[in-house]
């Protein structure tokens, strides 16, 4: 038996249930992980409100770490015993112990701890396809402008770091002058307060009237207009995310009047739809938190049984950097 986070329907942090579920042995193809941390993301948020609909009932959480205690048949990648970590589908994080698909678990480097691990997949594996893979036409190159919003949270203190190792100057936004000075702080050359100032009119000021390449947007409606602004010609608008709503539906002529610019909307779960992909990924994670140049900052611990208390913090905007549950 394990104790887990259930949700009969979607709704508030109300809907938060903690039950007792049975956990059987894992088929072909996946594992049994007895978690010690356990990753809080937005997503987390989307799948209990519906906005990503989910069958009921359901255990929702997509990142944790802890020690493989079962291995079914056809993984050699893994072994009892073996310190993991991962990002996955489908949901089911908030638990004790789980059986899940092993695919998208990856042994756990010893320097790196089990907090630090559940903290860090979603967040770490999502800023390196941003910043890697979901690139503008031109590419990007040391010394480019990118605007990346909310980059106090987990994604983006881990991006406002990996740009900078990159060369790259990151021009980050935030709610609170607090968040911006966090942000200056782990490596954005620049950052704004969308609550007193006119972001698009600030970078446009900061990169000289030309703006930016790339855009990368986890708050979706409160800033897709003004994101689109910011953009120079052939520039990208990488959206991943809608804390704020989903955006509404745009005309796709407008594009071309803004400087026949690009949108897309990305998910990490495409990223890492392959054991092969999903550990080429880990490894530049692994290899740029063990180096010391990106720093992963747990600021919000919550035991498993407080998660109420942890969503209605994520809602409100009221975290910075990563949350994790304890057990």
């Amino acid at each position: 038996m394990s104790l887990a986070v259930q949700i009969r329907q979607h709704g508030g942090p109300e809907e938060l249930h903690i039950v007792d579920v049975a956990v059987g042995e894992p088929s072909p193809g996946e594992i049994r992980i007895r978690h010690h941390a356990i990753g809080l993301n937005f997503i987390d948020v989307y799948h209990r409100t519906g906005l990503y609909p989910l069958s009921m009932p359901a255990t929702i959480g997509m990142e944790g770490a802890g020690v493989v205690e079962a291995v079914g048949d056809g993984v050699t990648h893994l072994k009892v015993g073996d310190r993991a970590a991962y990002a996955s589908t489908p949901p089911g994080a908030y638990c004790e112990v789980r059986v899940m698909p092993a695919k998208c678990v990856c042994k756990l480097p010893d320097a790196i701890s089990f907090e630090t691990g559940a903290a860090m997949m979603l967040k770490g594996l999502t800023a390196q396809y941003l910043l890697k893979k979901t690139l503008p036409v031109e590419g990007l190159q040391a010394g480019d402008h990118v605007l990346f919003h909310a980059a106090a949270g987990g994604v983006g203190l881990i991006a406002c770091q990996w740009a900078k190792a990159l060369g790259l100057q990151l021009i980050g936004t935030a709610g609170t002058d607090a968040k911006c000075q966090l942000a200056l702080a782990n490596g954005a050359s620049h950052a704004i307060n969308y609550n007193t100032e006119d972001f698009a009119a600030r970078v446009k000021e900061i990169t000289g009237g030309k703006g930016v390449k790339v855009v990368y947007d986890s708050v979706g409606k409160d800033t897709w207009d003004k994101s689109l602004d910011c953009l120079r010609p052939f520039g990208l608008m990488a959206s991943f995310g809608n804390a704020s709503g989903p955006v509404a539906p745009f005309a796709p002529g407008s594009l071309g009047a803004k400087g026949s610019i690009y949108v897309t909307r990305q998910t990490l779960f495409t990223h890492i739809a392959t054991r092969e992909s999903t550990q080429a990924m880990a490894d530049e994670l692994f290899a740029v938190v063990a180096s010391g140049q990106v720093k992963i900052h747990i600021e919000q611990r919550f035991a498993l049984a407080d998660v109420q208390e942890a969503h209605r913090a994520l809602e409100a905007r009221k975290t910075t950097g990563c949350t994790i549950l304890t057990l």
